[in-house]
């Protein structure tokens, strides 16, 4: 079977891309219409049948499905469309003007996850025109909101329209990054999340003058109690995909490396070896976070003038859990830390989830990684975020994270996701389209 000319691919899926960055779908509010009606455009042009769905004035989805003879159930090829703000003034390049620079495409959504609808519309055009035969359905989902949790996207589809996303696989963000660890090449495929868990805590004091302090300040309750969840970590809590994933690295890096990553699995120990291990810093904050809740201050609510004691303080808790964990066993962690001298209400939660690592999918990803990276290994990831797989798992579609890319000097793109300056290198997209269609090509044949 003849391949496409990856070189000339990339080059569309660099044009998709800043095509699509220049469409500002910053959301709030969305509007992911125009670029929505901007893929089905692309793809109409190809001869496909995309259908846009506008789930509310101005909040786009499409969907495409490439047929297959139906000898297997189809496999998603699924992104959003949606970007979280921007501060322009912070930026090098304007974050909505799609600009090449320094082998660089930058713009917000350059990494999350515009990139992925390029790669996917490129890699499914490419199936397209070199008329491989098919055993499955490839269906294309690019879809809305999914940065302020998928209600106008992924929910939407999956609650009205769950014939066109109907697969029995999918491929999403979340993962597919490729670091060097060792010396060794390791590629992440997520198969898990964790969930999001909203804490309110609130505490009391005896109100009063402020020119008249005294020791029962409801404001200073509060800052005791967040400085010992900040001084204390949770308990460790290892998930099937956690073990999986450093199991995973233990065999490849092998010797004493290998020995010293499997001792992040003991308990007792996992916490200060996670400290001592030669990693990079961020990796150190993913794997703590991997293996513990977690739960992050970030709103403070206190007072009203400046010269009165508030009889109440609060702060509202970004917590995430992890799967196996509910919204009371982490209460009762919280308790445990910051003591009872505070209120803890759950505001909001969401479901954490686990999918298999070992499937027809991801062996086929495994196998290809091999070949286009030789001496690289796939391990499993849980994402310690979210995406728009908790909309589609429990549908019953198996959703793995798998955009490929690889980190280097300068080219970094998990650090990028959400920051000033987001951009992807035009090799990391080359590297991407490449790999993506080999996956596709080999698992739907």
């Amino acid at each position: 079977m003849p391949q496409p000319n990856f070189d000339q691919l990339a080059e569309e899926a660099v044009t998709y891309l800043r095509d699509l960055i220049r469409i500002d779908t910053t959301n709030p509010p969305g509007n992911e219409l125009p670029a929505a009606e901007y893929l089905a455009g692309v793809l109409k042009r190809e001869g496909l049948l995309p259908v846009v769905l506008e789930s509310a004035p101005g909040r786009g989805n499409v969907v495409c499905r490439l047929p297959g003879n139906g000898e297997a159930r189809p496999l998603m090829l699924m992104s959003h469309l949606d970007v979280v703000p921007a501060e322009a003034e912070a930026w090098t390049h304007p974050p909505f003007a799609g600009e090449v620079a320094d082998g660089f495409v930058w713009g917000r959504g350059a990494v999350d996850t515009k990139n992925l609808t390029a790669i996917e519309l490129a890699a499914m055009l490419a199936l397209k025109r070199e008329g491989v035969r098919l055993k499955r359905d490839v269906v294309f989902t690019a879809a809305a909101d999914e940065e302020t949790g998928g209600r106008y996207g992924a929910a939407w589809l999956a609650g009205q329209h769950r014939d066109l996303i109907d697969a029995e696989f999918a491929i999403n963000e979340g993962g597919g990054l490729g670091m060097q660890i060792g010396g060794r090449w390791f590629y992440f495929c997520q198969t898990g999340e964790k969930a999001a868990c909203r804490v309110a805590v609130r505490a009391h004091g005896r109100p009063g003058h402020g020119s008249t302090p005294h020791n029962d300040q409801a404001v200073a309750h509060l800052a005791r109690a967040l400085i010992r969840l900040d001084k204390t970590r949770l308990p460790m809590h290892i998930t099937a995909t956690a073990r999986a994933m450093i199991e995973g690295l233990a065999h490849g890096l092998g010797g004493i490396q290998g020995l010293a990553m499997r001792g992040l699995l003991l308990p007792t120990v996992g916490d200060r070896l996670l400290q001592t291990l030669p990693l990079p810093q961020e990796m150190r904050l993913y794997l703590h976070a991997m293996l513990h809740n977690t739960a992050t201050p970030t709103l403070l609510e206190a007072g009203s003038r400046i010269n009165v004691i508030p009889g109440t303080a609060t702060a509202q808790l970004d917590g995430r859990i992890l799967p196996g964990q509910t919204p009371d066993s982490f209460l009762a962690e919280l308790r445990a830390t910051m003591g009872d001298g505070v209120d803890l209400k759950v505001l909001s939660h969401g479901e954490p989830l686990q999918v298999p690592f070992d499937s027809p999918l991801t062996r086929t990803i495994a196998q290809v990684m091999a070949e286009v990276d030789p001496g690289s290994q796939v391990v499993p990831l849980l994402t310690v975020g979210g995406t728009d797989a908790k909309q589609f798992v429990p549908a019953g579609i198996q959703v793995y994270g798998f955009c490929p890319m690889r980190e280097s000097a300068g080219d970094n793109p998990a650090r990028l996701a959400h920051a000033h300056d987001e951009r992807i290198s035009i090799q990391n997209l080359r590297f991407g389209v490449e790999a993506l269609y080999r996956i596709v090509h080999r698992f739907c044949e």
